[in-house]
């Protein structure tokens, strides 16, 4: 079923319709981010329940933006969330030549408000998203308050500009990975698979599970951290690869020694950018570094695919650095709020309100209207409060 609302100053319709809507692979070639990928299989891969589309349509039938969404946290609550594969691509759609006055249309639309509901979440996303900033701006604009979690700052290899330095990787890194990969080759054959697009298939999924199994995340911690030893996760990207432009933008490097699965990186491409999602090696080889091994391997690859720059993630400096990446954009977490009191009450615990607010809120009448009524909704904004902590722990 399709709601529609039109907004005239805008020159948009507003839609919601139930589930993950297809109108989402409109928009997907035209992204900022260059994410081609993140049509609706990307969203419909995290399997969300209650999932719903809001959508802003041009008088021309094309798809502006779309903000996919699902439930999270206690249902009673009534807290929603951009779904999503992985960061940081948990944002919304926004079509790369969408005018600001068409986000904060949609997002102004009493229907887009109401579906939307009093708390949703949008990340984790990287602060240079042109996406977000424009959501933020929008939001903020359209007298939601917007609230702000620092996550940390990525870590950015630029790997074309140190390709061609002549001096990447180091005389001495080169020397340690020949050294580890003789050490390891007293162990058996090495082989380096790649795997992409068509040739994704169960034996790839059971060999990154088996080295999973015997790595620290799989002996020695809880396994939430897992990609393909939890079989949750794993469903979900073997969903995702069944979207041909998912398979092409996803890939595996795995390290056999003697046949045996001994380490893997799991990653995902946008355009030029690389993201690292997960690597892992099995214990037993630890000593010759099959990880390191694969990495460098990986990053080769990479290069010979068209890939400039690599973001390898927040947190574990050290070794990034030591490959030759720096500090990057910031990873930040959004939580968009209807009501004025219940972001206050929020704020304590998620982050601050976005820096927009200190200009933009102040003249919103929703805004005023909301700080008026204060003392009558600080009941209810508490108790969602603690579902939202919750929910962010």
């Amino acid at each position: 079923m399709v709601e529609r609302r039109i907004v005239p100053e805008a020159d948009i319709r507003v839609e919601v319709a139930h589930g993950i809507s297809p109108k989402l692979d409109a928009p997907a070639p035209r992204l900022w981010s260059g994410a081609c990928f993140m049509g609706a299989a990307w969203f419909k891969a995290a399997n969300a329940t209650d999932a719903r589309t809001v959508l802003a349509m041009r008088p021309d039938g094309s798809t502006v933006a779309a903000i996919p969404f699902a439930g999270l946290g206690p249902s009673l609550m009534g807290i929603r969330a951009v779904p999503g594969s992985y960061w940081p691509f948990r944002s919304i759609a926004v079509a790369a030549d969408a005018q600001p006055a068409e986000l904060q249309a949609l997002l102004s639309a009493p229907r887009a408000r109401r579906a939307l509901s009093p708390v949703w979440r949008v990340g984790p996303v990287l602060r240079e998203d042109l996406a977000v900033a424009m959501l933020e701006q929008a939001a903020v604009r359209s007298g939601w308050t917007v609230l702000v979690r620092t996550l940390g700052k990525t870590f950015v290899l630029s790997l074309r500009d140190q390709i061609d330095s002549g001096g990447w990787p180091r005389k001495s890194t080169r020397r340690r990975l020949e050294n580890y990969e003789r050490q390891l080759a007293k162990k058996g054959e090495l082989h380096v698979r790649f795997v992409t697009g068509s040739a994704w298939n169960e034996g790839v999924f059971e060999a990154l599970a088996a080295i999973e199994a015997n790595s620290w995340v799989g002996r020695r911690s809880d396994g939430r951290g897992a990609q393909f030893l939890a079989a949750g996760q794993c469903a979900l990207w073997r969903r995702a690869v069944s979207d041909p432009q998912i398979a092409e933008a996803l890939s595996a490097t795995i390290l056999t020694v003697g046949g045996e699965p001994a380490a893997f990186s799991f990653d995902l491409r946008a355009g030029e950018r690389q993201y690292s999602i997960a690597s892992s090696y099995d214990e037993r080889f630890a000593a010759a570094r099959p990880g390191k091994i694969v990495t460098y391997r990986q990053l080769q690859w990479a290069a010979g695919q068209g890939v400039q720059t690599v973001d390898l993630g927040v947190g574990d400096s050290g070794y990034k650095q030591e490959m030759g990446a720096r500090p990057g954009s910031q990873m930040i977490d959004l939580l968009i709020v209807r009501s004025s009191p219940l972001g206050w009450l929020l704020s304590f615990k998620w982050g601050p309100k976005s820096e927009l607010a200190r200009t933009d809120l102040p003249t919103s009448m929703d805004a005023r209207r909301h700080r008026n009524r204060i003392v009558a909704q600080v009941a209810t904004a508490a108790a969602v409060a603690a579902a939202a902590f919750a929910v962010g722990r």
